[in-house]
């Protein structure tokens, strides 16, 4: 993730944006039991932190599908696994 983007999500005062979810009672209630178990004040920080962790491991896993797609594409067209290699340590590790 960008460090840009990450910086932006940290920040407590961003938009938001109300939806309306239907979900089961015996859900609701379990979230509600759980919260503040968790550390959480209600139920509705606690659900809104499940769908961001969600949601950051989907994409991840998107991102990680593009970086395996360039890969392949790299080495149909000649480049080396040294060279390649080489580009992701210094794109992961800086």
């Amino acid at each position: 993730m960008k460090f840009e983007t990450l910086k932006k999500r940290l920040n407590r005062d961003r938009p938001m944006t109300s939806v309306t979810l239907r979900m089961p009672d015996d859900v609701i209630d379990d979230l509600k039991r759980i919260a503040p178990l968790l550390g959480f004040s209600g139920y509705q920080p606690l659900l809104r932190t499940y769908v961001g962790q969600g949601l950051r491991k989907d994409l991840e896993h998107i991102d990680e599908d593009k970086v395996s797609a360039l890969v392949l594409s790299l080495k149909r067209h000649g480049v080396s696994d040294a060279v390649i290699e080489e580009a992701l340590a210094e794109v992961t590790h800086g």
